[in-house]
């Protein structure tokens, strides 16, 4: 017998104090998303197992991460069109999940062996012969909740706030404290310590130094010394929401050429912050892409790294290119990420309703640059020049 109190459940603590309360709002909106969505494809129900859709679904409270890089969870979700929900999980996981993760949310449990996936049987058990569409594209009736995903509710946004606000203050800190020596993996190692010493999560990480920002678009930590030319860049996640954010240091005076570079990513990244209104195709964004670097002599850029495009519950919800099909759907977060011989800037930034750009990764400590379009002054990141 075990007469240990349950401790108490402090992220559940946070993620309700973040939200502002908005959470039983948010909760019955994605109910009613659900709702709509299985009545537009003639289903039954959902089976839910990609981790995004746990995390949506469950207003930020359902992660259940183990293994890091997995894309789905120990645990899946069953939601049927009578209202009935269920989570299917492994027995050994069920104490902590019941405490931790599906408090007060009306999932049943459904347990098997640690040793065996019944999942199949379950829901044939469970749902009979129901139309039950997936998440993971297998199945009869597979399934993409990307666009249910948009547009953010109150509480997501005030979340999203939370957590670009945190990362950007560790990233800031981090730029200010480099100095030449540093290498790559000490980068890292500071980054991340401080974001999980948060419950942050860095899910991408690619510090970079000197020729090798240059040279690589995605430059992956290799162990290289600053010198002059240093790069933080990367993703963080909590209660399933994505940001990201790019920061960079010189020591001594930026040389004309990489000034211009940034001059031109910055031109860029207002031109598509200022484009991005409710209802516009992710086709025509990467036009806007496509025609700014070519009205400032650098046709062709947007051909050399993916610029970007709409975040949330994935690091990038969709992509603008040529074809994309994706529409805006305000209020909506965005990370475009327009980059020119060194230059880059990306921040995470919500649009909202009226089409105004919201800076969630702000850093007002840092140099900004601010560039006007149509009469609205945009601001992207600018260098941190250091003697």
């Amino acid at each position: 017998m075990n007469d240990l109190a349950a401790p108490a459940n402090l992220t559940l603590a946070q993620l309700n104090e973040v939200s502002g309360g908005m959470r039983p709002a948010e909760l019955e909106i994605k109910q009613l998303r659900i709702a709509e969505f299985l009545d537009q494809r003639n289903l039954d129900g959902l089976l839910l197992r990609r981790h995004e859709n746990l995390a949506w679904i469950t207003a930020g409270q359902v992660e259940a991460r183990v293994r890091i890089p997995s894309e789905t969870a120990i645990t899946s979700l069953l939601i049927l069109r009578d209202g009935r929900r269920f989570y299917f999980a492994p027995e050994n996981e069920a104490p902590r999940l019941s405490a931790e993760e599906f408090t007060g949310l009306g999932y049943e449990p459904v347990l098997s062996p640690w040793y065996a996936d019944d999942t199949s049987a379950h829901v044939a058990r469970i749902a009979g012969p129901g139309r039950i569409g997936c998440d993971m594209g297998n199945g009869p009736a597979p399934v993409d909740l990307g666009p249910l995903r948009a547009p953010l509710t109150r509480a997501e946004i005030e979340r999203y706030r939370w957590l670009g606000a945190t990362t950007a203050s560790v990233v800031e800190g981090v730029l200010e404290s480099l100095e030449p020596g540093d290498s790559e993996y000490d980068m890292e190692g500071v980054v991340a310590r401080l974001l999980l010493s948060q419950g942050i999560l860095p899910s991408v990480l690619l510090m970079a130094v000197d020729e090798r920002i240059y040279r690589y678009k995605h430059a992956v930590a290799r162990g290289a010394e600053l010198e002059r030319f240093g790069m933080i860049n990367l993703c963080t996640r909590k209660w399933g929401l994505a940001v990201s954010i790019t920061r960079f240091v010189h020591f001594g005076p930026l040389p004309a050429e990489l000034e211009r570079g940034f001059a031109v990513a910055a031109r860029v990244n207002a031109e598509l912050l200022h484009a991005s209104r409710n209802g516009v195709p992710a086709s025509a964004l990467y036009q806007v892409a496509e025609r700014t670097y070519a009205a400032e002599g650098f046709p062709g850029e947007e051909l050399k790294h993916h610029q970007g495009g709409a975040a949330g519950y994935l690091e990038r919800e969709w992509v603008a290119t040529p074809s994309g099909a994706q529409v805006v759907a305000t209020p909506q977060a965005f990370a475009w990420n327009p980059s020119c011989r060194g230059g880059k800037v990306e921040d995470t930034v919500l649009i909202t309703e009226s089409g105004a750009a919201e800076v969630l990764t702000a850093t007002p400590g840092l140099p900004q640059v601010e560039t006007s379009v149509g009469g609205i002054e945009y601001v992207s990141a600018g260098v941190l020049v250091s003697n």
